[in-house]
Protein backbone atom coordinates (compact mmCIF):
# COMPACT_ATOMS: atom_id res chain seq x y z
CA UNK A 1 0.00 0.00 0.00
CA UNK A 2 2.80 2.40 0.82
CA UNK A 3 4.48 1.79 -2.53
CA UNK A 4 1.21 2.30 -4.36
CA UNK A 5 0.61 5.63 -2.66
CA UNK A 6 4.09 6.80 -3.53
CA UNK A 7 3.55 5.98 -7.22
CA UNK A 8 0.19 7.74 -7.24
CA UNK A 9 1.77 10.83 -5.68
CA UNK A 10 4.63 10.94 -8.18
CA UNK A 11 4.30 13.73 -10.74
CA UNK A 12 4.73 12.45 -14.31
CA UNK A 13 7.13 14.21 -16.67
CA UNK A 14 5.87 15.30 -20.06
CA UNK A 15 7.56 14.14 -23.24
CA UNK A 16 8.23 17.71 -24.39
CA UNK A 17 10.02 18.49 -21.13
CA UNK A 18 12.19 15.42 -21.46
CA UNK A 19 13.01 16.29 -25.08
CA UNK A 20 13.82 19.91 -24.26
CA UNK A 21 16.05 18.94 -21.36
CA UNK A 22 17.82 16.29 -23.43
CA UNK A 23 18.52 18.66 -26.33
CA UNK A 24 19.79 21.38 -23.96
CA UNK A 25 22.08 18.87 -22.27
CA UNK A 26 23.43 17.55 -25.57
CA UNK A 27 24.14 21.02 -26.95
CA UNK A 28 25.78 22.08 -23.71
CA UNK A 29 27.94 18.97 -23.57
CA UNK A 30 28.95 19.36 -27.23
CA UNK A 31 29.86 23.02 -26.71
CA UNK A 32 31.87 22.32 -23.57
CA UNK A 33 33.70 19.43 -25.25
CA UNK A 34 34.49 21.55 -28.31
CA UNK A 35 35.86 24.42 -26.21
CA UNK A 36 37.86 22.02 -24.05
CA UNK A 37 39.36 20.26 -27.07
CA UNK A 38 40.24 23.57 -28.74
CA UNK A 39 41.83 24.99 -25.59
CA UNK A 40 43.78 21.81 -24.88
CA UNK A 41 45.13 21.40 -28.42
CA UNK A 42 45.81 25.08 -29.09
CA UNK A 43 47.56 26.04 -25.85
CA UNK A 44 49.26 22.77 -24.91
CA UNK A 45 50.06 20.96 -28.14
CA UNK A 46 51.30 23.51 -30.69
CA UNK A 47 54.62 24.60 -29.26
CA UNK A 48 55.34 21.30 -27.49
CA UNK A 49 54.71 19.27 -30.65
CA UNK A 50 56.93 21.61 -32.62
CA UNK A 51 59.74 21.28 -30.07
CA UNK A 52 59.41 17.50 -29.90
CA UNK A 53 59.41 17.14 -33.67
CA UNK A 54 62.42 19.40 -34.05
CA UNK A 55 64.31 17.52 -31.32
CA UNK A 56 63.63 14.20 -33.01
CA UNK A 57 64.79 15.40 -36.45
CA UNK A 58 67.97 17.04 -35.13
CA UNK A 59 68.79 14.02 -32.96
CA UNK A 60 68.37 11.78 -35.97
CA UNK A 61 70.74 13.92 -38.06
CA UNK A 62 73.21 14.06 -35.15
CA UNK A 63 73.19 10.27 -34.80
CA UNK A 64 73.64 9.71 -38.54
CA UNK A 65 76.57 12.15 -38.88
CA UNK A 66 78.19 10.97 -35.63
CA UNK A 67 77.97 7.36 -36.79
CA UNK A 68 79.43 8.31 -40.16
CA UNK A 69 82.33 10.20 -38.55
CA UNK A 70 82.97 7.29 -36.16
CA UNK A 71 83.01 4.96 -39.16
CA UNK A 72 85.52 7.20 -40.90
CA UNK A 73 87.52 7.38 -37.67
CA UNK A 74 87.79 3.60 -37.63
CA UNK A 75 88.91 3.67 -41.25
CA UNK A 76 91.50 6.29 -40.26
CA UNK A 77 92.73 3.98 -37.47
CA UNK A 78 93.26 1.24 -40.07
CA UNK A 79 95.17 3.69 -42.27
CA UNK A 80 97.44 4.67 -39.35
CA UNK A 81 98.06 1.01 -38.49
CA UNK A 82 99.08 0.16 -42.06
CA UNK A 83 101.06 3.33 -42.83
CA UNK A 84 104.31 1.71 -41.65
CA UNK A 85 103.80 -1.61 -43.41
CA UNK A 86 106.01 -2.64 -46.28
CA UNK A 87 105.52 -0.58 -49.42
CA UNK A 88 103.78 -3.41 -51.27
CA UNK A 89 101.43 -4.31 -48.40
CA UNK A 90 100.68 -0.68 -47.66
CA UNK A 91 99.90 0.14 -51.29
CA UNK A 92 97.67 -2.94 -51.62
CA UNK A 93 95.75 -2.05 -48.47
CA UNK A 94 95.24 1.64 -49.33
CA UNK A 95 94.25 0.94 -52.94
CA UNK A 96 91.77 -1.72 -51.74
CA UNK A 97 90.32 0.69 -49.17
CA UNK A 98 89.83 3.41 -51.81
CA UNK A 99 88.28 0.87 -54.17
CA UNK A 100 85.88 -0.55 -51.55
CA UNK A 101 84.93 2.78 -49.94
CA UNK A 102 83.78 4.85 -52.90
CA UNK A 103 83.44 7.89 -50.61
CA UNK A 104 87.22 7.94 -49.95
CA UNK A 105 88.79 10.23 -52.57
CA UNK A 106 92.42 10.21 -51.45
CA UNK A 107 94.85 9.25 -48.68
CA UNK A 108 97.83 11.61 -48.19
CA UNK A 109 100.90 11.79 -45.94
CA UNK A 110 102.45 15.20 -45.15
CA UNK A 111 105.54 16.20 -43.27
CA UNK A 112 105.23 18.37 -40.23
CA UNK A 113 105.87 21.36 -42.51
CA UNK A 114 102.99 20.48 -44.81
CA UNK A 115 105.04 18.96 -47.63
CA UNK A 116 103.24 16.15 -49.46
CA UNK A 117 105.31 12.98 -48.91
CA UNK A 118 103.05 10.32 -50.42
CA UNK A 119 99.48 9.88 -51.70
CA UNK A 120 97.02 7.22 -52.88
CA UNK A 121 93.93 7.81 -55.04
CA UNK A 122 91.65 6.03 -57.48
CA UNK A 123 93.99 6.58 -60.42
CA UNK A 124 93.90 10.39 -60.46
CA UNK A 125 97.06 12.21 -61.60
CA UNK A 126 98.71 14.57 -59.13
CA UNK A 127 99.17 18.19 -60.23
CA UNK A 128 102.71 19.26 -61.08
CA UNK A 129 102.41 22.07 -58.60
CA UNK A 130 99.99 22.62 -55.73
CA UNK A 131 100.20 26.22 -54.52
CA UNK A 132 97.63 25.90 -51.72
CA UNK A 133 97.09 22.35 -50.49
CA UNK A 134 93.57 22.47 -49.03
CA UNK A 135 93.90 18.91 -47.65
CA UNK A 136 96.59 19.97 -45.17
CA UNK A 137 95.59 21.68 -41.88
CA UNK A 138 97.52 22.97 -38.94
CA UNK A 139 96.12 21.59 -35.70
CA UNK A 140 97.65 20.95 -32.29
CA UNK A 141 95.55 18.25 -30.61
CA UNK A 142 96.38 14.56 -30.90
CA UNK A 143 92.85 13.33 -31.55
CA UNK A 144 91.17 12.94 -34.93
CA UNK A 145 90.78 16.30 -36.71
CA UNK A 146 87.80 16.90 -39.02
CA UNK A 147 88.11 19.85 -41.39
CA UNK A 148 85.47 22.05 -42.93
CA UNK A 149 84.27 21.09 -46.44
CA UNK A 150 86.56 22.24 -49.23
CA UNK A 151 87.45 21.50 -52.84
CA UNK A 152 89.95 18.70 -53.46
CA UNK A 153 92.72 20.50 -55.41
CA UNK A 154 95.53 17.92 -55.54
CA UNK A 155 94.65 16.27 -58.86
CA UNK A 156 94.37 17.34 -62.45
CA UNK A 157 90.85 18.03 -63.77
CA UNK A 158 89.16 16.54 -60.69
CA UNK A 159 87.69 18.81 -58.02
CA UNK A 160 85.22 16.99 -55.73
CA UNK A 161 83.77 18.61 -52.58
CA UNK A 162 85.43 16.82 -49.64
CA UNK A 163 86.06 16.97 -45.91
CA UNK A 164 89.48 15.93 -44.56
CA UNK A 165 90.09 13.60 -41.61
CA UNK A 166 93.63 14.05 -40.24
CA UNK A 167 95.78 12.60 -37.47
CA UNK A 168 99.36 13.29 -36.37
CA UNK A 169 101.80 10.36 -36.11
CA UNK A 170 105.39 10.07 -34.95
CA UNK A 171 107.79 8.35 -37.33
CA UNK A 172 110.32 8.24 -34.52
CA UNK A 173 110.96 10.18 -31.33
CA UNK A 174 111.81 13.35 -33.27
CA UNK A 175 110.13 13.15 -36.66
CA UNK A 176 106.33 13.54 -36.98
CA UNK A 177 104.02 13.18 -39.98
CA UNK A 178 100.37 13.99 -40.63
CA UNK A 179 98.13 11.37 -42.25
CA UNK A 180 94.97 12.66 -43.99
CA UNK A 181 91.98 11.05 -45.67
CA UNK A 182 89.75 13.08 -47.98
CA UNK A 183 86.10 11.95 -47.79
CA UNK A 184 83.43 12.97 -50.29
CA UNK A 185 81.15 15.42 -48.43
CA UNK A 186 78.06 14.50 -50.48
CA UNK A 187 77.15 11.66 -48.07
CA UNK A 188 76.96 14.02 -45.11
CA UNK A 189 75.13 16.65 -47.17
CA UNK A 190 72.59 14.00 -48.19
CA UNK A 191 71.67 13.37 -44.52
CA UNK A 192 71.12 17.11 -43.94
CA UNK A 193 69.15 17.67 -47.17
CA UNK A 194 66.76 14.82 -46.32
CA UNK A 195 65.81 16.37 -42.97
CA UNK A 196 62.67 18.46 -42.77
CA UNK A 197 60.81 20.03 -39.84
CA UNK A 198 57.28 20.91 -40.78
CA UNK A 199 56.70 22.30 -44.27
CA UNK A 200 59.47 24.90 -44.38
CA UNK A 201 61.80 23.83 -41.55
CA UNK A 202 65.34 22.59 -42.25
CA UNK A 203 68.70 21.68 -40.66
CA UNK A 204 72.24 22.91 -41.31
CA UNK A 205 75.78 22.50 -39.87
CA UNK A 206 78.02 25.16 -38.30
CA UNK A 207 81.41 25.01 -36.59
CA UNK A 208 82.03 25.88 -32.95
CA UNK A 209 82.36 29.59 -33.87
CA UNK A 210 79.01 29.68 -35.68
CA UNK A 211 80.44 29.67 -39.21
CA UNK A 212 78.30 27.75 -41.67
CA UNK A 213 79.86 24.45 -42.77
CA UNK A 214 76.91 23.27 -44.83
CA UNK A 215 73.48 24.70 -45.51
CA UNK A 216 70.80 23.14 -47.79
CA UNK A 217 70.09 26.67 -49.08
CA UNK A 218 73.76 27.58 -49.48
CA UNK A 219 73.33 29.24 -52.88
CA UNK A 220 70.70 31.64 -51.49
CA UNK A 221 73.07 32.56 -48.64
CA UNK A 222 75.99 33.20 -51.03
CA UNK A 223 73.68 35.30 -53.21
CA UNK A 224 72.63 37.38 -50.19
CA UNK A 225 68.98 36.31 -50.51
CA UNK A 226 68.96 34.53 -47.17
CA UNK A 227 70.75 35.04 -43.88
CA UNK A 228 71.00 33.09 -40.62
CA UNK A 229 71.09 34.60 -37.13
CA UNK A 230 74.77 33.75 -36.55
CA UNK A 231 75.32 36.00 -33.55
CA UNK A 232 72.45 34.60 -31.49
CA UNK A 233 73.17 31.01 -32.52
CA UNK A 234 76.83 31.38 -31.50
CA UNK A 235 75.69 32.20 -27.97
CA UNK A 236 73.07 29.45 -27.70
CA UNK A 237 73.90 26.32 -25.75
CA UNK A 238 72.69 22.88 -26.79
CA UNK A 239 68.92 22.55 -26.46
CA UNK A 240 65.80 24.32 -27.75
CA UNK A 241 65.54 28.10 -28.05
CA UNK A 242 62.54 30.12 -29.27
CA UNK A 243 63.18 33.57 -30.73
CA UNK A 244 60.87 35.78 -32.81
CA UNK A 245 58.57 32.91 -33.80
CA UNK A 246 61.48 30.64 -34.77
CA UNK A 247 62.41 27.46 -32.90
CA UNK A 248 66.17 26.71 -32.89
CA UNK A 249 67.20 23.21 -31.85
CA UNK A 250 70.96 22.83 -31.35
CA UNK A 251 73.04 19.67 -30.82
CA UNK A 252 76.88 19.56 -30.75
CA UNK A 253 78.58 16.44 -32.11
CA UNK A 254 80.72 14.62 -29.58
CA UNK A 255 83.38 13.41 -32.05
CA UNK A 256 84.10 16.74 -33.80
CA UNK A 257 83.57 20.50 -33.42
CA UNK A 258 80.40 20.62 -35.52
CA UNK A 259 76.94 21.73 -34.40
CA UNK A 260 73.62 20.66 -35.92
CA UNK A 261 71.07 23.51 -36.08
CA UNK A 262 67.38 22.73 -36.62
CA UNK A 263 65.10 25.59 -37.69
CA UNK A 264 61.28 25.46 -37.57
CA UNK A 265 58.54 28.10 -37.52
CA UNK A 266 55.86 28.42 -34.86
CA UNK A 267 53.43 30.29 -37.16
CA UNK A 268 53.46 27.44 -39.68
CA UNK A 269 52.65 24.87 -37.02
CA UNK A 270 49.98 27.06 -35.37
CA UNK A 271 48.18 27.49 -38.69
CA UNK A 272 48.10 23.73 -39.15
CA UNK A 273 46.65 23.22 -35.67
CA UNK A 274 44.09 25.99 -36.16
CA UNK A 275 42.92 24.31 -39.36
CA UNK A 276 42.69 21.04 -37.46
CA UNK A 277 40.63 22.74 -34.77
CA UNK A 278 38.22 24.17 -37.32
CA UNK A 279 37.67 20.72 -38.75
CA UNK A 280 37.13 19.28 -35.26
CA UNK A 281 34.55 21.96 -34.41
CA UNK A 282 32.74 21.32 -37.68
CA UNK A 283 32.64 17.60 -36.90
CA UNK A 284 31.21 18.34 -33.46
CA UNK A 285 28.63 20.71 -34.93
CA UNK A 286 27.51 18.07 -37.46
CA UNK A 287 27.20 15.48 -34.70
CA UNK A 288 25.17 17.85 -32.54
CA UNK A 289 22.77 18.57 -35.43
CA UNK A 290 22.33 14.86 -36.11
CA UNK A 291 21.75 14.08 -32.45
CA UNK A 292 19.21 16.89 -32.16
CA UNK A 293 17.33 15.63 -35.23
CA UNK A 294 17.28 12.08 -33.90
CA UNK A 295 16.34 13.04 -30.36
CA UNK A 296 12.71 13.82 -31.28
CA UNK A 297 12.29 10.48 -33.07
CA UNK A 298 13.85 8.52 -30.24
CA UNK A 299 11.77 10.20 -27.57
CA UNK A 300 8.55 9.76 -29.56
CA UNK A 301 9.18 6.03 -29.58
CA UNK A 302 10.27 5.89 -25.96
CA UNK A 303 7.11 4.03 -24.90
CA UNK A 304 5.88 2.12 -27.98
CA UNK A 305 9.19 0.72 -29.17
CA UNK A 306 10.17 -1.09 -25.92
CA UNK A 307 6.74 -2.76 -25.73
CA UNK A 308 7.02 -3.93 -29.34
CA UNK A 309 10.54 -5.27 -28.73
CA UNK A 310 9.35 -7.18 -25.68
CA UNK A 311 6.42 -8.70 -27.61
CA UNK A 312 8.72 -9.74 -30.47
CA UNK A 313 11.10 -11.33 -27.96
CA UNK A 314 8.25 -13.38 -26.45
CA UNK A 315 7.14 -14.61 -29.88
CA UNK A 316 10.71 -15.57 -30.77
CA UNK A 317 11.10 -17.43 -27.47
CA UNK A 318 8.02 -19.53 -28.24
CA UNK A 319 9.61 -20.65 -31.54
CA UNK A 320 13.27 -20.95 -30.43
CA UNK A 321 13.16 -21.69 -26.73
CA UNK A 322 16.45 -23.56 -26.46
CA UNK A 323 18.67 -21.23 -28.52
CA UNK A 324 16.87 -18.00 -27.59
CA UNK A 325 19.07 -15.27 -26.09
CA UNK A 326 17.19 -12.46 -24.42
CA UNK A 327 18.55 -8.92 -24.43
CA UNK A 328 16.93 -6.70 -21.78
CA UNK A 329 14.60 -4.04 -23.13
CA UNK A 330 15.13 -0.56 -21.71
CA UNK A 331 12.32 1.92 -21.18
CA UNK A 332 10.22 3.28 -18.38
CA UNK A 333 10.21 1.76 -14.90
CA UNK A 334 7.32 -0.56 -15.76
CA UNK A 335 8.99 -1.75 -18.97
CA UNK A 336 12.24 -2.40 -17.09
CA UNK A 337 10.40 -4.47 -14.47
CA UNK A 338 8.52 -6.50 -17.10
CA UNK A 339 11.75 -7.03 -19.10
CA UNK A 340 13.65 -8.23 -16.04
CA UNK A 341 10.85 -10.64 -15.10
CA UNK A 342 10.65 -12.08 -18.60
CA UNK A 343 14.44 -12.46 -18.76
CA UNK A 344 14.42 -14.30 -15.43
CA UNK A 345 11.64 -16.60 -16.66
CA UNK A 346 13.57 -17.34 -19.89
CA UNK A 347 16.66 -18.36 -17.92
CA UNK A 348 14.66 -20.62 -15.60
CA UNK A 349 12.88 -22.38 -18.48
CA UNK A 350 16.13 -22.86 -20.42
CA UNK A 351 17.89 -24.22 -17.32
CA UNK A 352 15.02 -26.65 -16.79
CA UNK A 353 15.15 -27.75 -20.45
CA UNK A 354 18.93 -28.19 -20.24
CA UNK A 355 18.53 -30.22 -17.06
CA UNK A 356 15.95 -32.52 -18.67
CA UNK A 357 18.09 -32.93 -21.78
CA UNK A 358 21.20 -33.75 -19.72
CA UNK A 359 19.26 -36.26 -17.66
CA UNK A 360 18.03 -37.95 -20.85
CA UNK A 361 21.57 -38.06 -22.25
CA UNK A 362 22.95 -39.39 -18.97
CA UNK A 363 20.24 -42.06 -18.86
CA UNK A 364 20.99 -43.04 -22.46
CA UNK A 365 24.74 -43.19 -21.77
CA UNK A 366 24.08 -45.35 -18.72
CA UNK A 367 21.97 -47.75 -20.78
CA UNK A 368 24.59 -47.93 -23.53
CA UNK A 369 27.45 -48.36 -21.07
CA UNK A 370 25.54 -51.10 -19.27
CA UNK A 371 25.01 -52.93 -22.55
CA UNK A 372 28.62 -52.31 -23.53
CA UNK A 373 29.85 -53.74 -20.22
CA UNK A 374 28.09 -57.05 -20.82
CA UNK A 375 30.33 -59.96 -21.71
CA UNK A 376 28.98 -62.13 -24.51
CA UNK A 377 28.60 -65.47 -22.68
CA UNK A 378 28.47 -67.55 -25.85
CA UNK A 379 31.60 -65.86 -27.25
CA UNK A 380 33.43 -66.39 -23.95
CA UNK A 381 32.23 -70.01 -23.61
CA UNK A 382 33.22 -70.92 -27.19
CA UNK A 383 36.60 -69.21 -26.82
CA UNK A 384 37.41 -71.01 -23.56
CA UNK A 385 36.19 -74.29 -25.04
CA UNK A 386 38.54 -73.79 -28.00
CA UNK A 387 41.43 -73.06 -25.62
CA UNK A 388 40.68 -76.22 -23.63
CA UNK A 389 40.59 -78.30 -26.83
CA UNK A 390 43.96 -76.86 -27.95
CA UNK A 391 45.50 -77.77 -24.60
CA UNK A 392 44.17 -81.35 -24.82
CA UNK A 393 45.63 -81.95 -28.30
CA UNK A 394 48.96 -80.38 -27.31
CA UNK A 395 48.63 -77.13 -29.26
CA UNK A 396 49.76 -75.14 -26.24
CA UNK A 397 51.44 -72.40 -28.28
CA UNK A 398 48.21 -71.56 -30.04
CA UNK A 399 46.31 -71.83 -26.75
CA UNK A 400 48.69 -69.36 -25.11
CA UNK A 401 48.32 -66.99 -28.05
CA UNK A 402 44.52 -67.25 -27.83
CA UNK A 403 44.55 -66.61 -24.05
CA UNK A 404 46.75 -63.54 -24.56
CA UNK A 405 44.40 -62.24 -27.27
CA UNK A 406 41.40 -62.80 -24.96
CA UNK A 407 43.19 -60.96 -22.12
CA UNK A 408 44.00 -58.00 -24.38
CA UNK A 409 40.41 -57.96 -25.61
CA UNK A 410 38.96 -57.71 -22.09
CA UNK A 411 41.64 -55.28 -20.86
CA UNK A 412 40.90 -52.79 -23.63
CA UNK A 413 37.13 -53.38 -23.23
CA UNK A 414 37.38 -52.33 -19.59
CA UNK A 415 39.87 -49.45 -20.26
CA UNK A 416 39.63 -48.23 -16.64
CA UNK A 417 36.01 -47.19 -17.11
CA UNK A 418 36.77 -44.62 -19.83
CA UNK A 419 34.40 -44.37 -22.78
CA UNK A 420 37.01 -42.87 -25.14
CA UNK A 421 40.24 -44.67 -26.00
CA UNK A 422 42.88 -44.05 -28.65
CA UNK A 423 42.36 -45.43 -32.12
CA UNK A 424 45.60 -47.34 -31.57
CA UNK A 425 43.96 -49.19 -28.64
CA UNK A 426 40.76 -49.74 -30.65
CA UNK A 427 42.79 -51.30 -33.49
CA UNK A 428 44.53 -53.62 -31.01
CA UNK A 429 41.11 -54.60 -29.58
CA UNK A 430 39.82 -55.41 -33.09
CA UNK A 431 42.94 -57.41 -33.93
CA UNK A 432 42.60 -59.46 -30.71
CA UNK A 433 38.93 -60.15 -31.50
CA UNK A 434 39.74 -61.21 -35.08
CA UNK A 435 42.56 -63.45 -33.92
CA UNK A 436 40.18 -65.29 -31.55
CA UNK A 437 37.46 -65.59 -34.19
CA UNK A 438 39.93 -66.88 -36.74
CA UNK A 439 40.94 -69.65 -34.30
CA UNK A 440 37.27 -70.46 -33.65
CA UNK A 441 36.33 -70.57 -37.34
CA UNK A 442 39.50 -72.50 -38.22
CA UNK A 443 40.88 -69.89 -40.62
CA UNK A 444 37.77 -69.90 -42.81
CA UNK A 445 38.25 -66.19 -43.52
CA UNK A 446 41.10 -63.67 -43.85
CA UNK A 447 41.38 -60.04 -42.80
CA UNK A 448 43.55 -57.00 -43.47
CA UNK A 449 44.13 -53.68 -41.68
CA UNK A 450 44.87 -50.48 -43.64
CA UNK A 451 45.53 -47.83 -41.02
CA UNK A 452 46.95 -44.34 -41.51
CA UNK A 453 49.61 -44.02 -38.81
CA UNK A 454 48.69 -40.39 -38.25
CA UNK A 455 45.24 -41.45 -36.99
CA UNK A 456 46.48 -43.59 -34.08
CA UNK A 457 46.87 -40.63 -31.70
CA UNK A 458 43.20 -39.58 -31.97
CA UNK A 459 40.43 -40.85 -29.68
CA UNK A 460 37.21 -42.76 -30.43
CA UNK A 461 34.46 -44.64 -28.57
CA UNK A 462 35.73 -47.98 -27.32
CA UNK A 463 34.31 -51.17 -28.86
CA UNK A 464 33.47 -49.36 -32.11
CA UNK A 465 35.00 -51.69 -34.69
CA UNK A 466 34.24 -55.05 -32.97
CA UNK A 467 30.42 -54.97 -33.48
CA UNK A 468 30.94 -54.14 -37.16
CA UNK A 469 33.46 -56.97 -37.57
CA UNK A 470 31.15 -59.36 -35.71
CA UNK A 471 28.27 -58.43 -38.01
CA UNK A 472 30.49 -59.11 -41.04
CA UNK A 473 31.54 -62.55 -39.69
CA UNK A 474 28.10 -63.73 -38.51
CA UNK A 475 25.85 -62.29 -41.23
CA UNK A 476 28.09 -61.17 -44.05
CA UNK A 477 30.65 -63.82 -44.90
CA UNK A 478 29.89 -67.08 -46.65
CA UNK A 479 32.34 -69.42 -44.90
CA UNK A 480 32.14 -71.88 -47.79
CA UNK A 481 34.01 -69.39 -49.96
CA UNK A 482 37.10 -67.22 -49.48
CA UNK A 483 35.71 -64.72 -46.97
CA UNK A 484 37.68 -61.50 -46.51
CA UNK A 485 37.31 -58.52 -44.17
CA UNK A 486 39.18 -55.21 -44.69
CA UNK A 487 39.40 -52.61 -41.91
CA UNK A 488 40.54 -49.10 -42.95
CA UNK A 489 41.23 -46.00 -40.85
CA UNK A 490 42.12 -42.69 -42.55
CA UNK A 491 41.86 -38.92 -42.21
CA UNK A 492 39.48 -36.85 -44.29
CA UNK A 493 39.65 -33.09 -43.73
CA UNK A 494 38.66 -32.59 -40.07
CA UNK A 495 37.26 -36.11 -39.56
CA UNK A 496 38.42 -39.68 -39.00
CA UNK A 497 36.84 -42.30 -41.29
CA UNK A 498 36.73 -45.97 -40.19
CA UNK A 499 35.39 -48.58 -42.61
CA UNK A 500 34.74 -52.32 -42.28
CA UNK A 501 34.23 -54.02 -45.65
CA UNK A 502 33.47 -57.66 -46.48
CA UNK A 503 32.95 -59.62 -49.66
CA UNK A 504 29.98 -61.53 -48.27
CA UNK A 505 26.39 -62.02 -49.27
CA UNK A 506 25.42 -58.35 -48.99
CA UNK A 507 22.07 -56.77 -48.07
CA UNK A 508 19.26 -54.79 -49.57
CA UNK A 509 18.90 -51.07 -48.88
CA UNK A 510 15.90 -51.72 -46.62
CA UNK A 511 17.95 -54.18 -44.57
CA UNK A 512 20.71 -51.56 -44.18
CA UNK A 513 18.19 -49.00 -42.91
CA UNK A 514 16.64 -51.54 -40.53
CA UNK A 515 20.04 -52.28 -38.95
CA UNK A 516 20.45 -48.60 -37.97
CA UNK A 517 16.84 -48.40 -36.72
CA UNK A 518 16.73 -51.65 -34.74
CA UNK A 519 19.16 -52.69 -32.00
CA UNK A 520 20.09 -56.01 -33.62
CA UNK A 521 22.55 -57.89 -31.38
CA UNK A 522 24.39 -61.12 -31.71
CA UNK A 523 24.12 -63.48 -28.74
CA UNK A 524 24.10 -60.66 -26.22
CA UNK A 525 26.70 -58.48 -27.98
CA UNK A 526 26.59 -54.80 -28.92
CA UNK A 527 24.54 -53.92 -32.01
CA UNK A 528 25.52 -51.50 -34.79
CA UNK A 529 22.72 -49.15 -33.73
CA UNK A 530 24.32 -49.01 -30.29
CA UNK A 531 27.61 -47.91 -31.89
CA UNK A 532 25.81 -45.28 -33.94
CA UNK A 533 23.92 -43.96 -30.90
CA UNK A 534 27.05 -43.70 -28.78
CA UNK A 535 28.91 -41.74 -31.46
CA UNK A 536 26.06 -39.26 -31.88
CA UNK A 537 25.65 -38.82 -28.11
CA UNK A 538 29.33 -38.03 -27.62
CA UNK A 539 30.10 -36.09 -30.82
CA UNK A 540 26.78 -34.84 -32.25
CA UNK A 541 24.40 -35.58 -35.09
CA UNK A 542 26.98 -34.78 -37.78
CA UNK A 543 28.84 -38.01 -36.97
CA UNK A 544 27.86 -41.69 -36.88
CA UNK A 545 27.50 -44.90 -38.94
CA UNK A 546 26.46 -45.33 -42.59
CA UNK A 547 26.00 -48.63 -44.48
CA UNK A 548 26.27 -49.38 -48.19
CA UNK A 549 25.75 -52.90 -49.56
CA UNK A 550 24.89 -54.88 -52.65
CA UNK A 551 23.61 -58.46 -52.80
CA UNK A 552 26.32 -61.02 -53.62
CA UNK A 553 28.88 -58.19 -53.68
CA UNK A 554 29.51 -57.41 -50.04
CA UNK A 555 28.87 -54.76 -47.41
CA UNK A 556 30.76 -51.61 -46.39
CA UNK A 557 30.08 -49.98 -43.01
CA UNK A 558 31.58 -46.49 -42.58
CA UNK A 559 32.04 -44.62 -39.28
CA UNK A 560 32.71 -40.87 -39.24
CA UNK A 561 34.17 -39.25 -36.10
CA UNK A 562 35.81 -35.91 -35.33
CA UNK A 563 39.54 -35.59 -34.70
CA UNK A 564 39.74 -35.68 -30.91
CA UNK A 565 43.07 -35.41 -29.07
CA UNK A 566 43.72 -36.09 -25.40
CA UNK A 567 43.75 -32.35 -24.57
CA UNK A 568 40.18 -32.01 -25.94
CA UNK A 569 38.70 -34.81 -23.83
CA UNK A 570 36.53 -33.70 -20.93
CA UNK A 571 36.63 -35.65 -17.70
CA UNK A 572 34.35 -38.63 -18.13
Amino acid sequence: MIKKKKREGRKSISLSSVMTGLVVCLVSIAFICGVSIFTNIYYNSVEQNAITNSEQVVSQIENMISSYIDDMGQAMDMVCVNIYSSDEDRDDFFNSLIHIRNDVEAITVHSKDGELINYWSDGYELKDRVDNNLSYYEFSNARLFVSTPHVENLFKNYYPWVVTFSRKMYVNEREMTQVSMDIRFSNIAKYVDAAGIGTHGYCYIVDIDGNIIYHPQQQLIYAGLKDENKEDIRGYEDGVHVSNGVIYTIHTLQNCDWRIIGVSYVDELIEAKVSEMIRSILYVAVIVVLITALAGTVLAKMFSKPVQELANAMQKFVKEAESFEFHPVKGTEEIDTLSDSFGHMVLQIQELMEKVRNEEITLRKTELNALQAQINPHFLYNTLDSIAWMCEVGRTGEAIEMVNALARLFRISISKGHELITIDQEIKHAKSYLKIQKFRYKNQFSYEFKVDEGCLKYYCNKITLQPLIENAIVHGLDMSEDGRIVIEVKEKEDSIIMTVSDNGVGMTSSQCENILRSDIQHEGGIGIKNVNDRIKIYFGEDYGVSITSELDEGTKVEIRMPKVLEDNIETQ
